[in-house]
C-alpha cells in the first residue's frame, strides 16, 4: 500500500470515526469495547483494496457493525456473571448530541437498557436502521442476512422496544430541573422533599461491579430508595460535591467525594418526576467522564 493511499485510508477512517465510534458504542454499551471495535475496523480498513469501495461511509459501518457483532456475542456472556446490575459506561457527550432528539433518546440510558434486551442481530439492526437511518440493502450486508429478513428483524426490534421505551422523552430543561430538586433534597437530608421528586414505583440501578458500595439488586420504590440513598450518604465521612454534566446526550450529576470523581447519576424522567435512577460507581467505565474531548454529532 503506497503512501498516498494510506493517507487517503487515514482521511476517510478520521472523518467518519465519531459515527463509527458511536455506533459500536449503541451496540455495546460500553466506550472501551467501541475504541477496541474502532481498532480492529482500522486494521481490516488499510488492508481493504481502494477499488473495491464504491462509498466509503457505507464500506467503514459495515466493518464496524461485524467487528461490533462479534465483540457483542463475547460481552452479553461475561455480563452474565456481573456482580449487581450491570449499566451502560457513561459517555460525555458535546452539547451537539443533545440537540439532536433522536441520537440523545437512543444513547439515553434508559434507552441503552432496553436495546440490551434484544439479540445482538436484532440490536445491530434497530441501531442502523432507527438511529442512523442506514438502508436495509446496506444493513443486510452488514449483518449477512437478506433484506427482506433485516426487514423483519427490523419490525420485531421496533415492537420489542416500542413496549419498553418511556412513553414520553423528557426534555432537557425538566431533566435538569428534577436533578437540582434531587441534589438539594440530598444535601438537605429531607426525605420527604426527595420524596416529592421522586415517582412512588421509581427504580434504582446501581452499578458498582463488585468494587464500589452499590444494591446488588434494584431499589424498587421512592420510599426504598429514599432510606437507601440518605442512609448510603450518612456513612460518608468526606465531602460530597455534585456538578451538572451531560452525559449519553442527556442531564446528569457527577458525583465526588473528597474531591475525587466517584460516580456519575443519570436519570428517566416522566410527568415532572424521577422514574428512574442509573447511578454508576464501578472506577472502569468512569474513564471516560474526564474526557477533554466529549463524543460530538455524527
Amino acid at each position: 500500500m503506497t503512501d498516498h493511499t494510506t493517507d487517503a485510508a487515514t482521511e476517510a477512517f478520521v472523518a467518519h470515526r465519531n459515527l463509527l465510534f458511536t455506533v459500536a458504542y449503541e451496540m455495546l454499551g460500553s466506550a472501551a469495547d467501541a475504541e477496541d471495535v474502532l481498532q480492529e475496523t482500522w486494521l481490516r480498513w488499510i488492508k481493504v483494496d481502494p477499488g473495491r469501495v464504491g462509498d466509503e461511509r457505507a464500506y467503514l459501518v459495515r466493518i464496524t457493525t461485524r467487528q461490533a457483532l462479534n465483540r457483542l456475542r463475547t460481552v452479553k456472556r461475561r455480563r452474565e456473571a456481573y456482580v449487581g446490575p450491570w449499566l451502560p459506561e457513561p459517555l460525555v457527550t458535546a452539547p451537539d448530541v443533545a440537540e439532536d432528539v433522536e441520537l440523545a433518546e437512543s444513547m439515553s440510558m434508559a434507552m441503552m437498557l432496553v436495546l440490551e434486551s434484544l439479540t445482538p442481530t436484532e440490536r445491530a439492526v434497530f441501531v442502523l436502521r432507527e438511529v442512523f437511518d442506514v438502508e436495509y440493502d446496506e444493513i443486510a450486508e452488514a449483518v449477512d442476512k437478506t433484506p427482506e429478513a433485516v426487514r423483519q428483524i427490523a419490525h420485531r426490534a421496533r415492537r420489542h422496544v416500542g413496549a419498553r421505551r418511556p412513553r414520553r422523552t423528557a426534555s432537557a430543561r425538566e431533566t435538569r430541573a428534577a436533578l437540582e430538586s434531587f441534589r438539594r433534597a440530598v444535601e438537605t437530608g429531607n426525605p420527604q422533599d426527595l420524596l416529592d421528586v421522586l415517582a412512588p414505583d421509581v427504580v434504582l440501578l446501581s452499578d458498582g461491579g463488585g468494587v464500589k458500595r452499590a444494591a446488588l439488586h434494584p431499589v424498587v420504590g421512592a420510599e426504598k430508595l429514599v432510606r437507601f440513598w440518605l442512609g448510603g450518604s450518612a456513612k460518608v465521612e468526606a465531602t460530597i460535591t455534585w456538578e451538572p454534566t451531560l452525559v449519553n446526550g442527556s442531564p446528569a450529576l457527577a458525583v465526588y467525594v473528597g474531591g475525587e470523581l466517584d460516580g456519575v447519576m443519570a436519570v428517566r424522567v416522566e410527568d415532572a418526576r424521577i422514574s428512574g435512577v442509573y447511578f454508576v460507581r464501578n472506577p472502569e467505565k468512569l474513564t471516560h467522564l474526564t474526557s477533554d474531548t466529549p463524543l460530538t454529532l455524527r
